[in-house]
């Protein structure tokens, strides 16, 4: 992965093509786990709270990652649908930074992504109360024997409060560590339905 300097000139006039570029590059060199994404949330009372997802589906509509509905960050979604995400590659120097507005997938979405998964993991997406307070592991793992006897080898559904969110950028920054800690900083910012490109003062 080359690390020449990034210029206004030398990025895709596309931030969605550039970040494919980017994460492509990546995948590529077998960075472990290149999906891992910082996701902020932001509750309705202003309260701001931070976690990494794994990115599971990207193109010009957007950034999708999958969750529980009831889970925290599934509440302040709903409450507030404002959300950033920040991708870092130590390895390469490198960050993808986005913000915008989020929405639900559709349930057949969802329920084609769920239908992909381990069982193991969908049989715990029924298990997991996400984000509330339980007494202790046992009670986890009761709860996951539970569905795995009510399932037996039948086929596991998705779950109602499972799914999908997509993130809808208006604003990439892209960033390259620099020498001197002069990094480079290029931002898009969308303005009437067009990208504008720009540089940022480390």
């Amino acid at each position: 992965m080359s690390n020449s300097i990034l210029s206004e000139n030398s990025v895709d006039p596309d931030p969605f093509i550039q970040f494919n570029k980017w994460y492509e590059e990546h995948l590529s060199a077998g960075v472990a786990i290149p999906q891992a994404v910082s996701l902020a949330t932001v509750s309705a009372d202003g309260r701001v709270s931070v976690r990494t997802v794994l990115l599971k589906d990207s193109d010009e509509k957007g950034f999708v990652f999958f969750t529980n509905y009831d889970s925290r960050k599934g509440i302040q979604l709903a409450e507030n649908p404002h959300a950033a995400m920040l991708f870092y590659w130590m390895e390469s120097g490198r960050q993808v930074r986005m913000e915008g507005l989020t929405e639900r997938i559709s349930e057949a979405e969802s329920s084609e992504y769920f239908s992909t998964r381990p069982r193991e993991s969908q049989l715990a997406a029924w298990a997991s109360e996400q984000s509330k307070v339980i007494p202790g592991r046992q009670h986890l793992e009761e709860r996951f024997d539970f569905y795995q006897a009510m399932y037996g080898n039948k086929p596991v559904p998705k779950p109602p409060h499972w799914g999908g969110f997509r993130l809808i950028p208006d604003l990439f920054e892209f960033w390259l560590d620099g020498q001197h800690r002069l990094h480079d900083r290029i931002v898009y910012t969308k303005v009437e339905g067009e990208w504008h490109i720009n540089r940022l003062s480390p």
